[in-house]
């Protein structure tokens, strides 16, 4: 079927709206017809040339509607109203251990370029289009692995619900599947873009005894602030590590770095208690740590992860009921562009006008 993407050419160029072709879904996968995407960082670094090769159409925030399953897919039918998360293999030990952000064939499924089978749905005049996490939601019809696939209410608008399929489940999921926070417990979390301000409301809805937020922007403190932060400081006015020391003198339990820039990511374990542990989530570099004063010493602990541990099949309802209950706000980060606008809604996000841009088909 002829379909409209925004395909992506070479390294930093403007994507650009194009008529390709997409294949029907084969026994194990689902066409959705995209109602709208989220535009997510790790989607910049695709473009940028970071994760998967050109030519390709990136997107991987997709929420829409079933219009058609594969003879083997069981979870969805047509006219479900869906969300598109990461893609995952469902056989390797981690995922059936219930950690598919965990897969080992993680890195293959989303980046590599393509479908789950090792061919492609979709195609232009030049040949073969890359996709990216399974996926592909900058387009107005996807293909997807049924692992991709997350079923949802279909009276919530289709609009919102995109972003918890990656960025937003980043942020609460590394809260609320992995940290697992206690009343008792303290957590710092560094960086209010959209997966900070999640892990803001997750520690929230967790009950953390105190959340301290650290951004540079005074309106993304002042949403952390709203979104159930305890403490918020303008990391360009104090020093985060000499705060910390001030308010709590033994350290925090937890630290989350969502920045991905190393100093912040070396404060994140400068600022723990003894047997504290700092979670990275961020794209980023090297950074430099002494291995016994900085970690040994106190027994602390550093941890990468993707996709806050999440099952989407399990946490996304999770979010949506808490939304519906009126804890989980994110709707309050979202801007919505028409699909004509991707590159402005790109460009407003780079420059830090939007908190969440939200692309409608």
């Amino acid at each position: 079927m002829k379909i409209t993407a925004a395909v992506a050419q070479a390294a930093h160029e403007d994507f650009k709206l194009e008529e390709v072709e997409l294949d029907s879904p084969k026994a194990n996968e689902v066409l959705i017809k995209i109602a709208a995407t989220g535009v997510c960082h790790t989607d910049i670094a695709g473009q940028d040339g970071l994760t998967t090769p050109f030519n390709a159409v990136f997107g991987h925030e997709g929420a829409g509607i079933v219009e058609a399953v594969g003879s083997n897919v069981t979870s969805v039918k047509p006219g479900d109203h869906v969300i598109l998360s990461f893609s995952y293999c469902g056989k390797c030990r981690n995922c059936k251990a219930g950690h598919p952000g965990m897969c080992e064939k993680f890195n293959e499924l989303n980046f590599a370029g393509s479908n789950f089978d090792g061919t492609h749905r979709m195609h232009d005049k030049h040949g073969d289009l890359n996709i990216y996490f399974g996926q592909s939601s900058f387009a107005t019809y996807a293909v997807a692995d049924e692992h991709n696939v997350v079923r949802v209410p279909n009276n919530i608008n289709l609009d919102i619900l995109g972003p918890l399929g990656c960025g937003i489940q980043t942020g609460a999921g590394t809260v609320l599947n992995y940290i697992k926070p206690t009343v008792d417990d303290t957590i710092a979390i560094f960086g209010m873009g959209p997966v900070g301000l999640s892990a803001v409301l997750g520690a929230k809805i967790a009950g953390a005894k105190r959340i301290i937020a650290f951004d540079r922007k005074e309106h993304k403190l002042a949403l952390a602030k709203e979104f159930g932060a305890t403490d918020v400081y303008n990391s360009l006015e104090v020093d985060p590590e000499e705060i910390i020391n001030q308010i709590l003198p033994g350290g925090v339990n937890y630290s989350l770095d969502t920045t991905g820039v190393s100093a912040v990511a070396e404060t994140c374990v400068h600022i723990l208690c003894p047997a504290g542990e700092a979670v990275l989530v961020g794209i980023g570099g090297d950074i430099t740590l002494n291995m016994m004063s900085d970690i040994v010493a106190e027994s602390k602990k550093i941890t990468g992860l993707v996709e806050g541990d999440a099952i989407p099949q399990k946490f996304i309802p999770e979010m949506i009921k808490y939304y519906q209950e009126g804890r989980f706000a994110f709707d309050k980060m979202i801007k919505v562009y028409q699909f004509s606008e991707l590159n402005q809604a790109i460009a407003d996000f780079k420059a830090g006008k939007v908190l969440k841009p939200v692309v409608k088909m």
